[in-house]
């Protein structure tokens, strides 16, 4: 079996300690070899000028097949993680059913491989329905191959279910990830509880329905001494909750969506329907806090929470519009436009954000590296490319963004999954 030789570029591995420009050789779906001289019969791939990294991770996809098949299939969430540097996407279970069963599971691994684009990892369903009432199988899933639990945009209200899940899951080895908030006090909202919400006259989302919620999952991890991750945290006080657990070496970790790193509230004075995110977007105050807790490690995980709907879900009124945006072609652009051209992050912490640290997390212990032996999973993207977001050229099934004619730095230019070149 011939070699294939990625050479000339600018090689980041934050878990392998390696930041140079150097070759990787790969034989098969496997790196054999850093530092690597091409031979006379290997495939060569100069990436000269480029970043290469570990494949990108995504943590919280909604790829919403089965039952809304006119958001997002498979088959486009796989095409739009592609396209964004993505190799592992991990599919939430917000679908029709809800993905709570070993068929379920079996279902998105089966559609996955026949696509054969990105790696489509599964998180499977806390508890029954996603009705946070009753656990789920967990054991069973698990031996589907689901990698994960979590009840996606519902977040596990029921502290005992909560507690019990933590426990089980220990047994398997699989993270729980549970979306910070307390539905009663968002109930209706559809944006920020501050200045801007009050002016518009419209619902708001206070900060302590998160805070409180993530106080309760890590008091819960505490005492369990079970790992609980924060899926999408997006408040100050949350940051600085979480930093101060970790002092107390508490076993959390925590992920922010990539937009709610960019913009406040005050954007949602245009009433355009796509801003409408949760969480949402939050005031600056906010922003510069949750900033400040991805560049100290506070903040483990970058995601996209990509939540593809339907153009005619999102024609509807702010108030009642779903929540939502696509985010898998654009997370790259924003981290280096927003973290690392105003040096709040390096492009090595962003690739931990946004790969090695989600490998981690999900128990993947052969991607989100470089190191010889693990799969060969790679990234490779300009850190120096402009380019204008055009949501008409999206590959995702819905192109629900309100970055339409944004700049953005940092571009994917290859894609390689399983030593197989899948975007060139």
């Amino acid at each position: 079996m011939s070699r294939f030789v990625v050479t000339g570029g600018h090689v980041i591995d934050p878990i392998g300690g390696t930041d140079r420009i150097t070759s990787i050789a790969i034989q098969g779906d496997r790196i054999v070899e850093l530092d690597a001289t091409p031979q006379a019969d290997d495939c060569v791939l100069d990436v000269a000028g480029l970043i290469v990294s570990p494949g990108l991770i995504d943590l919280c996809t909604q790829l919403r097949e089965p039952g809304f098949e006119d958001d997002e299939t498979i088959a486009t969430g796989a095409k739009a993680a592609i396209r964004g540097g993505f190799t592992t996407i991990a599919c939430v279970p917000n679908t029709d059913p809800p993905i709570d069963t070993q068929a379920g599971v079996e279902f998105i691994l089966n559609q996955s491989r026949l696509v054969d684009l990105c790696r489509v990892e599964v998180l499977a369903c806390v508890s029954k329905g996603r009705e946070g009432k009753e656990l789920a199988e967990l054991g069973s899933l698990s031996a589907a191959g689901a990698i994960g639990f979590t009840d996606a945009t519902s977040p596990i209200f029921n502290a005992d279910l909560m507690r019990r899940a933590l426990e089980y899951c220990q047994m398997f080895r699989r993270p729980i990830l549970n979306r910070p908030e307390v539905p009663e006090l968002n109930r209706d909202g559809v944006m920020h509880e501050g200045v801007t919400s009050t002016i518009l006259g419209l619902s708001g989302m206070p900060a302590e329905a998160e805070d409180v919620m993530a106080g309760r999952d890590v008091r819960l991890a505490e005492a369990t001494h079970c790992p609980v991750h924060l899926l999408g945290i997006s408040c100050k006080d949350t940051v600085d909750l979480i930093r101060r657990s970790k002092q107390r070496n508490v076993p959390v970790s925590a992920s922010i969506a990539a937009i709610n790193l960019t913009v406040d509230d005050s954007t949602l004075r245009s009433f355009d329907t796509n801003w409408k995110i949760n969480p949402p977007l939050r005031s600056q105050d906010h922003i510069d806090s949750c900033i400040a807790g991805v560049a100290d490690g506070t903040i483990d995980a970058i995601i996209s929470n990509h939540a593809p709907r339907a153009a005619e879900k999102k024609m509807d009124v702010l108030d009642t519009a779903p929540y939502g945006m696509v985010g898998l072609e654009t997370v790259l652009g924003i981290v280096g436009s927003h973290l690392v051209r105003p040096g709040h992050v390096s492009w090595a912490r962003a690739i931990e954000l946004l790969s090695s640290n989600p490998a981690k997390i999900l128990g993947l212990p052969d991607r989100g590296t470089l190191r010889p032996g693990s799969l060969a999973d790679l990234t490779i993207f300009d850190p120096s490319e402009q380019w204008t977001v055009d949501t008409k050229q999206f590959a995702s099934r819905s192109s629900n963004s309100p970055l339409h004619g944004w700049k953005l730095l940092g571009r994917t230019k290859h894609v390689i999954v399983g030593g197989r070149i899948k975007v060139s």
